[in-house]
């Protein structure tokens, strides 16, 4: 420890630690070109794909009996691990149109992007639901979110809103510079995602997604209670942002840009690096704290 009480960094392996960023963000000259954005938006149809895969097709194994309950809830939180590991510094790996709006509103993330985001995750979730039931057939209404036996739904809105302003805490507290904890956040968001499902998925299916629940009902065509696996994750996600206000204040530092947008925008991912080494060598302190400095 140096004489400011902060870590003595002096022989700090730099190289090395360069070498790391270029593993976790990939090749600045082949990310940084503003003309792929392209990659954003495959990467976020993808992912959402990915994880309506694994979570309406766990409630459809689930609802004949084949895996257990936990099985079906724990399975959509390792497969949001898996994404954000392998794809989140290439588009934020949103994977939900309540995360893509809180991120927007809390400007870690441009809001001419949010239709496209939106759009893509739309159409990822009904893609993994047509492979769905070209797999099982139109049965167990293909996984959809819907209000668990003996709960009305305004009871499930409930739910889903508190679940979502949980989840969104979660994902905007992770993502900050304040509380920055690198590609560990992933974990924060898988055990969260596991953690609600394991309580709540008996009132209403855990979605805090309206992407995942956009596709069963669609391609099923049932809509039954619809309504509530959008307007709760909206609900939620607002006062997850008021919260993120007033324990962290505004967004947009470098580090809360790079984890919601992802680092193929020009310089983020170096601008990001720098304010990481900064924090490290005690010379700023991470946005959102200056009022707790002596």
């Amino acid at each position: 420890m140096s004489s400011t009480g902060h870590p003595d960094l002096s022989n700090h392996d730099m190289p090395r630690a360069r070498h790391l960023l270029m593993l976790e963000f990939g090749s600045r000259t082949e990310f940084d070109d503003p003309q792929l954005e392209y990659r954003r938006l495959f990467s976020e149809l993808l992912g959402t794909f990915l994880l309506v895969l694994v979570a309406a097709g766990g409630g459809i194994l689930h609802a004949k009996g084949q895996i257990s309950l936990a099985a079906a809830v724990v399975a959509p939180g390792l497969m949001v691990l898996a994404i954000i590991l392998f794809m989140g510094a290439i588009s934020g790996a949103h994977l939900n149109p309540a995360v893509s709006l809180a991120f927007a509103v809390r400007g870690d993330f441009r809001l001419r992007r949010v239709p496209g985001y939106i759009i893509v995750q739309l159409v990822g979730a009904t893609l993994a639901c047509l492979f769905l039931l070209a797999v099982f057939g139109n049965v167990e209404h293909l996984g959809a979110t819907l209000p668990g036996p003996g709960y009305k739904d305004w009871q499930a809105f409930l739910m889903e809103i508190a679940l979502t302003a949980g989840l969104l805490s979660v994902i905007l507290g992770t993502a900050s510079a304040a509380q920055n904890v690198g590609a560990i956040g992933a974990l924060g968001a898988c055990g969260y995602i596991a953690l609600a499902g394991l309580w709540s998925a008996p009132v209403s299916g855990t979605s805090m997604n309206p992407a995942r629940s956009f596709g069963p009902a669609l391609v099923s065509g049932d809509w039954t209670a619809y309504w509530v696996y959008v307007a709760g994750p909206l609900i939620g996600a607002a006062i997850a942002v008021g919260c993120a206000v007033i324990l962290r204040g505004r967004g947009g530092d470098p580090i809360s840009h790079a984890a919601g947008s992802g680092t193929l925008t020009p310089g983020r991912a170096a601008e990001r690096a720098r304010l990481a080494q900064d924090i490290d060598a005690g010379k700023v302190i991470p946005p959102g704290l200056e009022s707790t400095s002596p």
